[in-house]
């Protein structure tokens, strides 16, 4: 559901969304046509042009979060519910009646504050839960009250008919936040006020109808249910385009200094040149919606020598809009170690893995390899346990994982080995870089949404985030973190320092050193760190080494040491990998490395 093989909107959409193995009809790309005046209102013609449908699912219970204590008692209020809470040493938890929402903090020694998270129910779109950071300030004696900014269930579907070349009336789905609509293209009929969108390859038939009187289009959309579309002008198709209304030619300005640790500067001032990088956001800014695949970049961030020097957002993304990092915060598991180590928990790539379980219990007879399984192995992607998100027969695929209603980590540490533990090819697994989370957790007996606060979001100045987490309550570490694409950038920076942000030290140099180097093979021109992915990169006649996070979809978290750079992309081509890794292969050097002159 989160890893770089597949898409985020539950098992049910992931499976409605891979790629179908027949070619489906490839009517020409081309903008809305108009229909014609005279067309009458009947008719499949009357229905071209752009529609929106934007369901939001909730969740409701959000806003101003109090939080009141009379002596030993503690008590809470938000949005019109109110619970009793518990304190247990400087553990502070609430759940709302009717399970709607929970709040987890610590309460500061000096009674100031209280920081913690909301986890919000479980959501409509993705079906899982989130915890976001929420921090309450003392009003006064026995009074904190904070905002909760829960992860927004919304969903944003645009269904665009056109007429085809031979006058026939098609019609395609795009949306500009989960790829959902990429694979479907159909054929528009309507009789009466019946209208049909008849999938050509088979066998998607979506029946609705539409309210001439209203202007209202109502379609079933699998899970989504009766989906109310009402029509849009280009103006108003935001997220559909690159930009809302049409922008006309990029006119490049530096990013703007906020209060959260970035530096800014313009491109000169580090030595970049403006034409490459304007061509760039050129290309993108002309992309138009069609119903064939195409690059779709949401945001291009650029730093260099430490300052923000590029800041651009596009199909309704902004600075402030939560981005799926998707398999990309994968990097983070390795992290977590390192801060961990750094706090001095007990702790190192060498541990064996089920030392660090030690309530773990074996279903069946041990295989004796899984004693020589560490730490090291889980991040790299040579553990040997039977798990190949690229195998749907794997029993440790990610998919088949997160079907699961009981204890993700006892189903990995039950898998089969397939291999022996430490052999240099690596596979694919996220089931095992989410066991690393556990390890985590085990070794410093904190809940890993907080652990993940205290030694990593707050020190690198995150803002939001929201934090998508298992059936038990615990983080997801697979993949799946919501997080604005100006902190994420941090953590490529971060590493590119040698674990320092603005001076203050998050991770050692050791372990930042050791996390990037060469410790497995994906395959001959990809190799792998720490759930850091490594490449070379030519161009010209020079070749730079790189190394990133990367994530279905275009998510890509860069860094280029020897010119002292980190860029990332945000993108929507999920399951379209041939697509999103033009980014790198293409984008990146061509663009963004032709860019540097000094």
């Amino acid at each position: 559901m989160f890893s770089t093989a597949h898409a985020s909107l539950g098992a049910l959409l992931v499976l409605l969304v891979l790629p179908s193995s027949s070619k489906a009809a490839e009517p020409a790309k081309s903008a809305v046509v108009a229909p014609k005046a005279e067309a009458p209102a009947d008719t499949a013609s009357s229905l071209v042009g752009i529609w929106a449908g934007e369901p939001v699912f909730g969740p409701e219970v959000q806003g101003e979060l109090t939080v009141f204590r009379d002596g030993d008692t503690w008590r809470a209020r938000i949005g019109g519910y109110e619970a009793p809470g518990r304190l247990e040493k400087n553990q502070l938890t609430v759940t709302m009646p009717g399970g709607q929402g929970a709040f987890r903090g610590v309460v500061g020694a000096d009674g100031k504050l209280i920081r913690g998270h909301w986890v919000q129910p479980r959501v409509i779109i993705g079906g899982v839960q989130y915890a976001t950071p929420v921090e309450l300030r003392a009003l006064q004696k026995g009074v904190w009250r904070g905002n909760v900014t829960p992860w927004a269930d919304r969903f944003t579907l645009y269904l665009v008919v056109y007429t085809r070349p031979d006058g026939t009336i098609a019609a395609y789905l795009k949306d500009p936040e989960k790829g959902f609509g990429r694979q479907f293209a159909f054929n528009v009929s309507m009789q009466g006020n019946a209208v049909k969108l008849t999938d050509p390859r088979g066998p998607t038939t979506l029946e609705g109808t539409f309210d001439s009187r209203f202007g209202r289009l109502t379609v079933p959309i699998l899970f989504l249910g009766p989906l109310h579309f009402t029509r849009k002008e280009r103006e108003q198709a935001v997220g559909l385009y690159p930009r809302t209304p049409a922008p006309g030619a990029y006119a490049y300005r530096p990013p703007v200094a906020e209060q959260d640790g970035w530096a800014t500067a313009s491109l000169a001032d580090v030595g970049m040149d403006l034409a490459p990088i304007a061509a760039l956001m050129q290309r993108i800014l002309d992309t138009e919606p069609g119903p064939t695949p195409g690059a779709l970049i949401q945001g291009v961030l650029i730093a260099r020598r430490g300052k923000l020097v590029v800041e651009e957002y596009f199909h309704g993304f902004d600075k402030e809009r939560l981005h799926d990092l998707r398999s990309a915060s994968k990097t983070l598991a390795p992290i977590l170690v390192g801060t961990a180590m750094e706090q001095g928990a007990k702790l190192a790539p060498e541990t064996p893995v089920y030392s660090l379980f030690p309530a773990y219990k074996s279903a069946a007879p041990a295989d004796p390899r899984k004693a020589k399984l560490t730490l090291e192995h889980l991040m790299t992607m040579t553990s040997g346990l039977d798990c190949d998100d690229n195998n749907d027969e794997s029993p440790g695929n990610e998919n088949t994982l997160q079907e699961q209603e009981g204890d993700w980590y006892t189903y990995t540490l039950d898998l089969p080995m397939g291999r022996a533990p430490g052999e240099p090819q690596a596979v694919y697994c996220s089931a095992g870089i989410n066991l690393v989370g556990g390890a985590v957790r085990n070794a410093t007996g904190t809940w890993l949404p907080e652990h993940f606060a205290r030694t990593v979001a707050e020190p690198l100045q995150f803002r939001r985030y929201a934090m998508n987490l298992m059936p038990d309550g615990e983080a997801y570490l697979g993949g799946g973190l919501y997080a604005r694409p100006r902190d994420a950038l941090k953590l490529g920076q971060l590493y590119l320092a040698g674990g320092v942000w603005n001076g203050r030290r998050v991770v050692s140099k050791r372990w930042v050193e050791r996390s990037i180097s060469r410790h497995s093979v994906m395959s001959p021109d990809r190799t792998y760190g720490y759930a850091w992915w490594r490449h070379e990169l030519r161009v010209g006649e020079r070749v730079y080494a790189e190394y990133e996070a990367g994530g279905n979809g275009g998510q890509y978290v860069m860094v280029i040491p020897e010119l002292e750079l980190t860029v990332m992309f945000t993108g929507g081509n999920y399951g379209q990998f041939n697509l999103w890794k033009t980014f790198r292969e293409e984008l990146l050097p061509r663009y963004i490395l032709a860019a540097v002159r000094r």
